[in-house]
């Protein structure tokens, strides 16, 4: 830590603002995430303790955190307060919102409480939405995270050749998934809702949320498919299934712009989540190829088997099936659907 440059030049501007509080000497790494931002936690004089951001900005814009921030805080939910900031610096004090995540505490007796906690959270957010605030989810921006499956996956991970019909058939399938998605009424999303991304708070303030920064205006399903079915934990499909029940009944009342049909807002939930991990799947294998965080690697499978599922769900993803198995030579369980 000591030739760590951007340590000693966070340690210089925490120095500089003595209001903090914070003792130097105190800091420790909390976290890192999937980008080039990291954390630490510094103790203050009074006995508690700051979460603070370091976010190189050659590499990382902090902007679109503090703005998302901003909006999430209006609404309502939990997000870290924000003590401190130095943008051009690449530098966020914050409130600390401890190390307990949602995955830590599952599953146990209390999942069905901060699942709750977490769907009601959810609504509040959506409840806030309105256009112009957020980057539109649009077209443009699902088909980039759908490439990202043939670059890094197929090609870097698989060190696969699809043939031009396998690639076509791909392609017309990306098409429709988009088509699908986009037709869902639109709400803020914030693009990462899971069990890492959700701290566990004191009763009334639980969940508090992180790594908001990459939200959007998009399909009101989006962060329900990363909440129910995680990279990280799975759940039953008769669990997922009740959850989202529950959520699609509070959203009803709460007027949200939801599918009246269960069966057709079931649909859309699976579409909008296949579209998800066929992303994160390019995703993971792009965290270990290009940026060496190999750990993202072990979480595959998991992600894999969800696509699968749903892939051999629907008649019309069929094809999409086909070249999936040839890449994988693997044929999933099949449960639920509507």
């Amino acid at each position: 830590m000591n030739q760590d440059l951007r340590l000693q030049q966070l340690i210089s501007w925490i120095g500089q603002r003595p209001e903090l509080g914070i003792d130097p000497e105190s800091l420790t790494p909390a976290s890192s995430d999937a980008s080039f931002r990291r954390y630490f936690r510094g103790r203050t004089a009074a006995g508690g303790s700051i979460i603070l951001m370091d976010a190189p900005p050659d590499k990382e814009d902090s902007r679109p955190f503090v703005h998302a921030s901003e909006v999430f805080s209006a609404s309502g939910v939990s997000v870290p307060r924000i003590f401190a900031q130095d943008l051009a610096q690449g530098y966020l004090a914050l409130e600390d919102f401890g190390d307990t995540q949602y995955l830590q505490r599952l599953p146990e007796d209390s999942s069905g409480v901060l699942y709750k906690d977490a769907l009601q959270a959810l609504i509040q957010m959506q409840l806030a939405s309105r256009p112009g605030v957020f980057a539109q989810y649009d077209r443009a921006m699902l088909r980039r995270e759908l490439d990202l499956f043939p670059r890094w996956y197929i090609q870097e991970h698989r060190k696969v050749s699809l043939s031009a019909e396998h690639i076509q058939t791909m392609d017309r399938a990306f098409e429709r998934i988009i088509d699908l998605c986009v037709a869902q009424p639109s709400v803020f999303v914030h693009r990462d809702y899971h069990s890492r991304n959700l701290m566990v708070l004191e009763a009334g303030r639980n969940p508090g949320i992180i790594d908001f920064q990459d939200a959007v205006y998009g399909p009101i399903t989006y962060d329900l498919a990363s909440l129910l079915r995680d990279a990280y934990i799975v759940w039953e499909e008769a669990q997922q299934i009740d959850w989202l029940i529950r959520y699609w009944e509070m959203a009803r009342r709460a007027k949200l712009p939801i599918e009246e049909d269960f069966g057709q807002f079931y649909r859309d939930f699976e579409w909008m989540g296949l579209q998800r991990h066929i992303k994160v799947l390019g995703i993971f294998a792009r965290l270990n190829y290009r940026d060496g965080k190999a750990r993202y690697l072990a979480d595959l499978p998991v992600v894999m088997n969800y696509t699968m599922k749903v892939l051999q769900r629907y008649r019309e993803l069929g094809p999409l099936q086909q070249v999936f198995e040839a890449i994988e030579q693997h044929t999933p369980e099949v449960r639920y659907t509507f």
